[in-house]
């Protein structure tokens, strides 16, 4: 069962304070791959006003305060983008549309041009299998029904185009291109959606392991769009209050791990249901060492 450290203490007791229901901190932390019953606990805690320590691998009510010198919330490290409302990368002004400093999410226009985003549709259309996520147990890649895409993978800088993007990717996430995983292309018919979840790997799931094993934890991801998606289809941050609307070229990043290894639980977060039209995005996840 995974331990309830005090990043997530603050997360709970943060959302107490803001309104959110139960039922809605539950789902959260059961997407991120606790226990249903360790969710239930911890809400039902943080809700009656205790405060929550851990005892071996399972949550239980403090009887005494906090100690000195206990793990601190979730610190934010100066952003590895750059300043500015324009950032040079791979040859390319791409434009800041809006910065967000808790959690670490900007929002960019312009990364990618029309002719490169039909492109990327055009190498994937044929390619597309429904696409799977981490097996907390395991490591394996199962189906399930929270994410309802097809997809595929590129290898990084599998050809000259793919490392132009690579490249220009890398600069704008200003992070060593060796520490990116392939781009992954996701497909979304009408009514697809992905519900809140994390991109990071849950230390504490034995699953986990093997993910990390190539290149440690994920650091930050960088969602963009391959076209305007008529309704629906936003990338939602339930906890943070941000939506982000599908637009052809731009992009999503948000950063979510620190210098201190630290894992930020105001970055969940999901696709909103597709409405009208269909949803193609490329996904660009950097590590904290080399991928290989």
């Amino acid at each position: 069962m995974p331990i309830l450290d005090r990043s997530w203490q603050d997360w709970l007791t943060t959302n107490v304070e803001r309104g959110c229901s139960a039922e809605s901190m539950i789902d959260a932390m059961i997407a991120s791959g606790f226990a249903r019953d360790t969710a239930r606990d911890a809400v039902k805690q943080i809700v009656l006003g205790k405060p929550i320590a851990t005892v071996g691998t399972t949550v239980a009510v403090a009887a005494q305060p906090e100690p000195a010198g206990a793990v601190s919330p979730y610190r934010y490290d100066p952003c590895p983008v750059p300043a500015g409302n324009v950032v040079r990368a791979g040859g390319r002004d791409v434009k800041v549309l809006m910065r967000c400093e808790r959690p670490q999410i900007i929002v960019f226009g312009d990364v990618l041009s029309a002719d490169e985003c039909n492109e990327l549709k055009e190498r994937s259309r044929h390619r597309l299998k429904r696409s799977t996520t981490v097996n907390v147990d395991d490591g394996s890649e199962d189906v399930i029904q929270n994410r309802t895409s097809e997809g595929i993978w590129f290898q990084r800088c599998e050809d000259p185009f793919i490392t132009m993007l690579d490249q220009r990717i890398a600069e704008l996430m200003n992070w060593p291109l060796d520490h990116g995983e392939g781009f992954q292309i996701l497909h979304y018919n009408g009514g697809g959606e992905y519900k809140p979840h994390f991109d990071y790997f849950p230390p504490d799931q034995a699953g986990s392991t093997k993910h990390t094993s190539r290149g440690g934890q994920r650091v930050a991801t960088l969602i963009l769009y391959l076209n305007d998606v008529p309704g629906g289809g936003e990338t939602i941050f339930p906890d943070a209050g941000i939506s982000v609307v599908a637009k052809q070229g731009g992009g999503v990043y948000f950063s979510y791990m620190n210098s201190e290894r630290q894992l930020d639980p105001l970055t969940l977060h999901g696709g909103a249901p597709v409405r009208e039209g269909e949803k193609w995005i490329m996904t660009k996840w950097m590590r904290e060492h080399a991928y290989v």
